[in-house]
């Protein structure tokens, strides 16, 4: 017996290498890997420009803390504040720990404003914004928060993409409203521009905090930098998180000056937070995806992808029965149950992820290829085209 504790309902399978959008068992066997770690693995396994930093910062200084400077924080932050809306950035180790970062930040800065009683955020059902105690009764889960006594007290939620529900849901307690623009675990659920865009105005007319959640969408993986630049909005506070590390345990939280003003030292902290091995492994990660053309590559890709579900969907109305997604965030509604589905793709080299509302995900590398997606589409043709047998027999 294992002295893991069995939190994960894992596939008997384990990696020894990967490359590129390819990871190799330890039988040699080699999977077309469309899961990327649950879009963490943005340049895909073994990038060498991130694997060179990693190991040249691993020779000079792994840990510090926070007590002093790191220059490679320093670095990253003002990198990130010129490439989005953002001022501030505080580091963290993972896309949970950046959104409770911003639930504290929203509850502080109207605290600051002399309105402690405004700490309440308006929330999405499906959300799902990580597994600490506040993050989960921030998603709103049933399954999620059973057995964990009472949630965390401050969540609001209302349905996903009904701006009048929002508007409802806003009161004097009201300190912010927290949206992904793409609910990925809730099931590849686009917001609408308009939505995203009705959103920001109900901020500003209440004088309420958005609060955008892209730690899936953020780092390229909708085509853009940041998924919000789409809606053509801002946020004024923003988690961030997977493909920032490229594999390393990465996230941050950005904000306006504004919206930050009152995380003053002994507000917030973190031991590990910004560290110099994330810090150079971060800075590699934004030196590619800011390199001409690389967003705009995803884009075409992420066109290429979605293109190529819907002819399935068409060939297979009954297996594949809604496309969904942005970029290279990607889906479809099963026909059969999802975890037969991902079995079935599994059985034909392709790892895949399932999602809410019976959704296969689709998260490939931002580096992958034509011919990468060409292979995993025919890799689902055959699964469809099996499970179709077998339900015939």
């Amino acid at each position: 017996m294992s002295a893991v504790l069995p939190t994960y309902a894992r596939f008997d399978l384990a990696f020894e290498r990967g490359e590129g959008a390819r990871l190799y068992a330890e039988d040699g066997t080699a999977y077309l890997d469309f899961t990327s770690g649950v879009a963490v693995n943005a340049l895909g396994h073994a990038a060498p420009a991130l694997v060179a930093a990693l190991c040249e910062q691993a020779d000079r200084v792994w840990h510090t803390s926070n007590l002093y400077r790191i220059p490679g924080q320093e670095r990253l932050a003002a990198r990130l504040c010129e490439a989005s809306f953002a001022d501030r950035v505080f580091f963290t180790n993972s896309g949970a720990e950046a959104v409770e970062c911003a639930i504290k930040m929203a509850r502080r800065f109207h605290w600051g404003h002399g309105a402690p009683e405004r700490y309440r955020l308006v929330t999405f059902e499906g959300a799902f914004h990580g597994r600490t105690l506040a993050t989960i009764a921030a998603g709103g889960q049933a399954k999620l928060l059973e057995g964990f006594g009472p949630p965390v007290d401050g969540f609001d939620q209302v349905p996903f993409g009904d701006l009048a529900a929002a508007r409802a849901a806003i009161g004097p307690q009201t300190a912010g409203i927290l949206v992904e623009p793409v609910q990925g675990e809730g099931g590849v659920r686009v917001a609408s521009a308009d939505f995203l865009r009705g959103l920001r105005a109900l901020a500003d007319e209440h004088a309420i905090l958005l609060i955008l959640d892209e730690v899936q969408t953020g780092m390229g993986r909708t085509g853009r930098l940041f998924a919000y630049e789409a809606a053509g909005i801002a946020p004024d506070i923003m988690a961030i998180g997977k493909g920032i590390g490229g594999g390393f345990p990465l996230g941050a939280c950005l904000s306006t000056a504004q919206a930050g003003e009152a995380m003053t030292p002994g507000s917030h902290g973190s031991t590990y937070g910004g560290n110099p091995l994330a810090m150079a492994v971060g800075n590699a990660v934004l030196d590619a995806v800011l390199a001409p053309g690389f967003l705009e590559r995803v884009r075409e890709r992420g066109a290429c992808l979605m293109q190529a579900l819907e002819r399935l969907a068409a060939a297979f109305p009954d297996l594949l029965r809604e496309v969904r997604g942005k970029g290279l965030l990607c889906g479809f509604r099963s026909g059969p149950d999802v975890a037969r589905m991902v079995r079935a793709l599994l059985d034909q080299r392709l790892l895949t992820v399932p999602a809410g509302e019976n959704v296969v995900r689709l998260l490939p590398p931002l580096t992958v290829t034509e011919a990468e997606i060409g292979e995993a589409m025919d890799a689902i043709a055959r699964a469809a085209t099996a499970l179709k047998r077998e339900s015939a027999t």
